[in-house]
């Protein structure tokens, strides 16, 4: 094994975001693309989750607000949503977020279990934090974000 395969193998990137002041962190992996959303449809009866669903290059996609699944209050600083692009069995969902932060490359080392005074909305979508310089990243688990969607909208 190579020295570049062995570092490769003990870091892992995220795609940070902010959402109501606290830093998360995407895994690369997860994350399609980031885009604005635009012309975004409400969908009757739907979660609160839901914010509505929006064409995005020919795919349908599912927009879920992340200050509602957080249990956060709507944003009312006027800037316009981020959205984070990402697929769960093949269904293209957008994740709005507040702001888009920069690519972070972390050791795997580094990554914490939730810590026990983590906020219990943060930690059912966290698998595990990272202490970056005075500030905790938590790192969102993708699947778990999106897993009250298909259920609710199914039901």
């Amino acid at each position: 094994m190579t020295k570049t395969q062995t570092i490769q193998n003990s870091v892992a990137e995220y795609v940070t975001a902010v959402i109501g002041g606290q830093l998360f962190g995407l895994p690369i992996s997860r994350v399609q693309d980031v885009f604005m959303p635009e012309r975004l449809t409400r969908v009757p009866l739907s979660p609160t989750e839901i914010a509505g669903v929006l064409n995005l290059r020919g795919r349908i996609v599912t927009v879920i607000d992340m200050r509602a699944r957080l249990g956060l209050p709507k944003n009312d600083d006027g800037k316009p949503p981020m959205a984070v692009g990402v697929d769960l069995r093949g269904e293209s969902y957008g994740l709005l977020i507040d702001q888009i932060g920069e690519v972070l490359t972390l050791p795997d080392d580094g990554r914490e279990d939730n810590p026990v005074n983590l906020d219990p909305r943060m930690a059912k979508l966290a698998g595990g934090v990272h202490r970056l310089d005075g500030q905790l990243m938590v790192v969102l688990d993708v699947d778990r974000v999106l897993e009250i969607a298909p259920a609710q909208l199914a039901a």
